[in-house]
């Protein structure tokens, strides 16, 4: 069994003691990502939008440097810590999968790393 590790400059560096993503027979399981900025590992707004949008701004970024893409993805985790944002993550979730439409579920927990409002995983085909 061969696991390869993914890691990236252009997403956030992991803040725990794991990878970005891997790779296994052929599927890259990309980590939750929060809407950190890859430079600076800070938030780029309180905002959920603007969480959002970066949280999938980083997932791409992953994704391509898995050899993948968001038109790959076959599975995707969101988890937010309000329901009243559903709605608006929706939206920004919409813009980068329009007519490629992976599985998915959402999750409400009750907090997030670093005080995130949402977190978002997939695994992908290579």
């Amino acid at each position: 069994m061969i696991v390869t590790t993914v890691n990236t400059e252009n997403a956030p560096a992991a803040i725990g003691p794991y990878s970005q993503a891997t790779i296994y027979n052929g599927q890259a399981f990309v980590s939750g990502q929060l809407g950190l900025s890859p430079k600076t590992g800070e938030f780029v707004s309180e905002d959920v939008e603007a969480q959002t949008r970066q949280a999938l701004v980083n997932l791409k970024a992953i994704l391509e440097a898995c050899g993948s893409s968001l038109n790959k993805v076959i599975s995707v985790d969101v988890f937010l810590t309000s329901m009243e944002d559903f709605a608006t993550v929706n939206n920004v979730y919409a813009e980068y999968f329009s007519s490629h439409k992976p599985a998915r579920a959402a999750i409400e927990v009750s907090a997030l790393p670093k005080g995130g409002l949402v977190e978002i995983k997939c695994i992908a085909a290579i």
